[in-house]
């Protein structure tokens, strides 16, 4: 009865999206190009090095070489094998999905257990400081310095969801002390060395498959940006997110919470860039803007949780785990940027319209991002051409 139900409720949503795209068509339009814009600008060139890369590092045995190393600190703190601190360290500084992305490879190559890849996956997917430096502090809100307040209380809120995400599932029985007897260095060399022996792909078979590989993913990725860019824009035009402001206006206004927030939030809970945006322009406090996109930065949003649905979903990895870190990352870092605000930044941004904005001529983010809009669209060209030469090459000699 339950899948029925299901299936009902799944035919009616897609009737109404259709539905609404032939009511809309202009808008959908905008909006879908708009999304393509960000896709290829900006995502599919930002990410494919790093998706390429982190194939190679695992195929040649590098990831397990600082598994080894990290074990002694990621096992105590986060519970998880010290091949996630690649995932971990990669996620921060590429942003999401990659932490995804390398989590999904990792338990592929049986690193790790099922258990300790719906933990890593909880706390190895946040945004990148390009994103929030760049894009946020400066192109949203006009001061780099922002970014600092953001950027510790998102990233400081992971650090604290994956000490707490340690407690999730059942440990496993291995003992794990033994891995720290012998030399660390002997021991990381040997890893690295038998992992690479096990591969038996030719160096260009090896490469071919990453290229294709994170190709393939950064392709569906960019189907989810598009998809959400639609669905969101769709959602203002048909005045719902105006019935979720009244829904909850009641409830704000009992914590004192300003009414203004309700649309920003509801559209960052779907889409983080446009949230973020609409917050930074809200005639409110600023704490309460900074606090609104901690808790966006911290949730994802569902565009960006949905593509990790996909991606984990070749695997037995399950997604509640991290639909649930991703509620205590929001309420985290949402605390953090309060606290770290009233006792740190409040004397320095006292009112916003106190501050001297920073110049974006002079901001290395705004270069690094005008860098990425002037060259993203040739890579992402490029990268789809290789890839499909690749495929056709191979497609030649499988033939033969």
């Amino acid at each position: 009865m339950n899948q029925k139900i299901k299936s009902i409720f799944l035919a009616l949503i897609t009737l109404f999206i259709t539905l609404s795209l032939i009511v809309f068509p202009e808008e959908s339009l905008h909006a879908s190009i708009r999304g393509l814009h960000t896709w290829w600008e900006t995502v599919f060139p930002s990410l494919l090095p790093f998706f390429i890369t982190a194939e190679l590092l695992i195929s040649f045995g590098v990831v397990q070489f600082l598994g080894v190393l990290f074990e002694p600190v990621m096992r105590p703190l986060f519970n998880v094998p010290g091949v996630g601190s690649f995932a971990w360290m990669v996620g921060m500084a590429s942003g999401y999905p990659s932490g995804a992305k390398i989590s999904v490879l990792l338990r592929e190559k049986n690193e790790i257990s099922r258990i300790e890849a719906e933990r890593l996956v909880s706390f190895s997917n946040a945004s990148s400081p390009l994103f929030i430096f760049g894009a946020i502090a400066v192109g949203f809100f006009h001061h780099a310095q922002l970014g600092l307040l953001i950027a510790v209380s998102h990233y400081l809120g992971n650090v604290i969801v994956g000490i707490c995400m340690r407690f999730y599932g059942r440990d496993s029985k291995k003992n794990y002390q033994d891995q720290y007897n012998g030399n660390l260095l002997v021991r990381a060399f040997t890893k690295m060395h038998r992992t690479r022996m096990k591969d038996r792909r030719p160096f260009g078979q090896i490469i071919g498959d990453s290229v294709i590989s994170s190709i393939q993913t950064l392709i569906m990725i960019g189907g989810f940006i598009i998809l959400f860019s639609v669905f969101t824009t769709l959602l203002n035009l048909l005045n719902i997110i105006d019935i979720f402001r009244l829904v909850l206006t009641p409830f704000m206004y009992v914590f004192h919470i300003p009414s203004e927030i309700t649309v920003p939030l509801f559209t960052g809970i779907f889409e983080i860039t446009m949230g973020a945006e609409m917050t930074s322009n809200l005639e409110v406090p600023l704490v309460i803007q900074l606090a609104v996109v901690s808790f966006i930065l911290g949730f994802n949003g569902f565009s960006i949780q949905a593509q990790v649905a996909s991606i984990i979903a070749r695997t037995d990895i399950r997604f509640y785990p991290y639909f649930f870190a991703r509620i205590l990352h929001a309420i985290i870092a949402t605390i953090l940027t309060i606290i770290l605000y009233k006792s740190y930044f409040e004397q320095k941004f006292t009112l916003k319209q106190n501050y001297t904005p920073v110049l974006h001529q002079h901001s290395y983010s705004y270069h690094l991002l005008e860098y990425f809009y002037q060259i993203g669209p040739i890579v992402t060209i490029v990268s789809i051409f290789l890839a499909v030469c690749i495929l056709f090459a191979r497609k030649i000699k499988n033939s033969r």
